[in-house]
């Protein structure tokens, strides 16, 4: 199971952090006394700047959980499409050369789902199969690319499609002025991302993902997620993660490569979600990484935000222009997310 091309598509509404948060003192400079601290909460998530999926003025019009809906529905096409076309471009493959398309999203719900709005779109075959995946959260982008890679396993001469779409900012509650939300208004971008994949049949170029694993861990549902209320998504999100991603992932890791007569020593490229400063410098400690391991990691944090699942397929995509390296090298991709869980991919040059 190859990865033959990551496309990707941000949104053309791009601010500084600073043009946000001039926006977020406007809506609540008078109900926060102490608006230095929302300042401060804004600067330490080490975000410079992020792609909206609307402009600005239009965020004010979003008074209901069904308008809001509605603007997922309208930009997640359009830009699941962008996504798709720029992957596929990438891969030298044709839509009709899909035979699967998985569609992962934790920022809207659509029914019928968006990769079932793209067949006409993007003129699929008929008799493609869809996927579309809700609840995983910033896991997805890795846990999707699993899902896929387990597809090819059974179907070797078969194109599979992992198409993520978030659009953060389209869960924004203006009423909602617990410390989470103001995290989350200061952390989270929109943007797509779709991983083109093929089975071992293809000749593409690629790094092949040769193994998977999934951890779950118990009575930790309340850590991460959304409260679904009358006004939309309520944003779940403790100050544990850090702490849970120190506690859990090394045993993980050191587990999963050992499976594959691996070490840590034997990863030459680190593929993590950038879930924000904390959990990164939570993984860079408990995986004792290099200085500069996570690099690409922490340049898309700063560059456009968390992007929930799409965030980590844009870390791979920046991972597949660089130079390569020796063949027979490995790479690992990391994410974390609601359950508590997390999902590891370890893919070869």
């Amino acid at each position: 199971m190859q990865i033959a091309a990551v496309g990707r598509a941000l949104p053309s509404n791009y601010h500084t952090q600073e043009e946000l948060l001039e926006e977020f003192r406007r809506i609540w400079k008078p109900h926060f006394r102490n608006v230095a601290r929302l300042e401060q909460i804004h600067r330490n998530v080490l975000v410079r700047g992020r792609h909206l999926a609307l402009p600005v003025e239009e965020y004010e019009k979003l008074d209901s959980f069904a308008r809001s809906n509605a603007a997922f529905i309208r930009c997640a096409v359009d830009l699941g499409a962008e996504a798709v076309i720029d992957g596929l471009e990438r891969s030298g493959l044709s839509p009709q050369e899909i035979d699967h398309i998985f569609f992962v999203s934790i920022t809207g719900v659509a029914a019928p789902s968006i990769d079932a709005r793209l067949v006409n779109r993007l003129k699929l075959r008929p008799d493609i199969k869809r996927t579309p995946i809700f609840g995983l959260g910033c896991v997805a982008g890795a846990a999707g690319v699993a899902r896929a890679a387990d597809y090819l396993k059974a179907f070797p001469d078969h194109v599979a499609v992992l198409l993520s779409v978030e659009l953060c900012s389209l869960t924004f509650q203006r009423r909602d002025r617990s410390i989470a939300n103001v995290i989350a208004s200061g952390l989270f971008g929109d943007g797509a991302a779709a991983v083109v994949m093929t089975g071992g049949a293809h000749e593409v170029s690629g790094p092949t993902v040769v193994a998977t694993r999934s951890s779950f861990y118990p009575d930790t549902e309340s850590v991460m997620g959304w409260d679904v209320t009358s006004e939309g998504f309520r944003i779940v999100l403790s100050g544990d993660v850090p702490q849970l991603a120190r506690e859990n992932i090394r045993k993980d890791v050191d587990a999963f490569l050992s499976e594959h007569g691996l070490s840590l020593a034997d990863i030459r490229r680190f593929i993590c979600h950038p879930g924000g400063p904390k959990v990164l410098c939570a993984l860079e400690e408990a995986l004792e990484l290099s200085a500069g391991a996570l690099q690409t990691t922490w340049k898309s944090l700063r560059e456009v935000g968390n992007l929930s699942s799409a965030s980590v397929l844009l870390v791979l995509r920046e991972t597949l222009a660089e130079a390569p390296p020796p063949p027979g090298s490995h790479g690992l991709m990391i994410s974390m997310g609601p359950g508590f869980c997390s999902e590891l991919v370890l893919i070869r040059w």
